[in-house]
C-alpha cells in the first residue's frame, strides 16, 4: 500500500480523501478512490470496459487498492473490475447481475426511452462497456462501512444499488441514484439541475434528498455542490 500518501496523477479531488478518475464517453464514466482512516485504499464502481488501462494505472500508482466496491452491477459500473486483480464486493441483491455474462439487466425497459436514436444505440453502448462477468468476493449492505463511509442502500435504478455518506463532511458518493446528464437523451443537463433515471431503468428516488448532502458525486459528470441541495435532489425524484 501506498504508505507516502501521495496521490496518482490524473485525479480530481473531490472531498478530503476522496479522488474522481473519469473516461470514456465525454469523460463523463466515474470511478471513486477512497482513503479510509486507517489508511486503506477502497474504489468506488469500476467505470467502462475502456477504462480499464487508466484504473490499473491509477491503483498501481496508489501501491496497491485492498478492494473495488460496485454502486451496482450494470455495465457501465462494473467495466474494469474483471481486470484489476483486486477483490470485488457489492450489495447482496447485485451479486447475481454482477456474475451474468449479460451485459442489459433482465428488467432493463429500453423500449421505453421515447427517443428512438438512443433506444436502438444503448445495446451496443452497454456491451461496449461492459467487462463481463464479475467474480463477488464479498458483499457490503447498508448499515455497514467502507473506509470511513457508511452504506446506503438506494433501490431503484438497480435492485442492489448502493451509495456512501459520510455524515461529518456530508459528502454522498451515490453511483446512478442521481443524474447530472440526461439518461434518455444522452445529453449534458444545465449546470446546477438533476435528473434520475428514466422510467425505463428505475422506480424510486426520494431517499438520497432526505440526507441533505452538500457534496453529490454521481456515477456520471462532476458533482454537485451546494450548501442545501435538497431541492435541486426532491426536484429529480419528483419527475418521474
Amino acid at each position: 500500500m501506498n504508505q507516502s500518501g501521495a496521490v496518482p496523477k490524473g485525479l480530481e479531488e473531490v472531498a478530503e480523501n476522496v479522488w474522481l478518475l473519469t473516461g470514456d464517453l465525454k469523460g463523463a464514466m466515474n470511478v471513486y478512490f477512497i482513503r479510509g482512516p486507517e489508511g486503506e485504499i477502497v474504489q468506488f464502481d469500476a467505470g467502462t470496459s475502456p477504462m480499464t488501462k487508466e484504473n490499473r494505472r491509477v491503483i498501481e500508482e496508489f501501491g496497491g487498492i485492498d478492494r473495488v466496491v460496485l454502486g451496482h452491477a450494470h455495465a457501465d459500473h462494473r467495466g474494469t473490475a474483471p481486470g484489476l486483480g483486486v477483490p470485488v464486493y457489492c450489495h447482496p441483491d447485485e451479486v447475481a447481475d454482477a456474475t451474468s455474462d449479460a451485459s442489459i439487466a433482465p428488467y432493463m425497459r429500453l423500449r421505453e426511452l421515447e427517443f428512438a436514436p438512443v433506444r436502438w444505440i444503448y445495446p451496443f453502448l452497454l456491451r461496449r462497456w461492459d467487462g463481463g462477468a464479475v467474480e463477488i468476493a464479498g458483499t457490503v449492505e447498508e448499515g455497514d462501512t467502507v473506509a470511513g463511509f457508511e452504506v446506503v442502500h438506494f433501490p431503484g435504478h438497480a435492485p442492489g444499488l448502493i451509495g456512501l455518506w459520510r455524515e461529518s463532511d456530508r459528502v454522498a458518493l451515490v453511483s446512478d441514484t442521481v443524474y447530472f446528464v440526461d439518461s434518455a437523451r444522452l445529453k449534458p443537463l444545465p449546470e446546477g439541475v438533476a435528473s434520475v433515471p428514466h422510467p425505463a431503468w428505475a422506480w424510486d428516488h426520494q431517499k438520497l434528498a432526505a440526507l441533505k448532502p452538500r457534496v453529490v458525486a454521481a456515477g456520471h459528470d462532476q458533482p454537485l455542490r451546494g450548501e442545501d441541495l435538497t431541492e435541486i435532489l426532491s426536484a429529480a425524484a419528483d419527475k418521474y
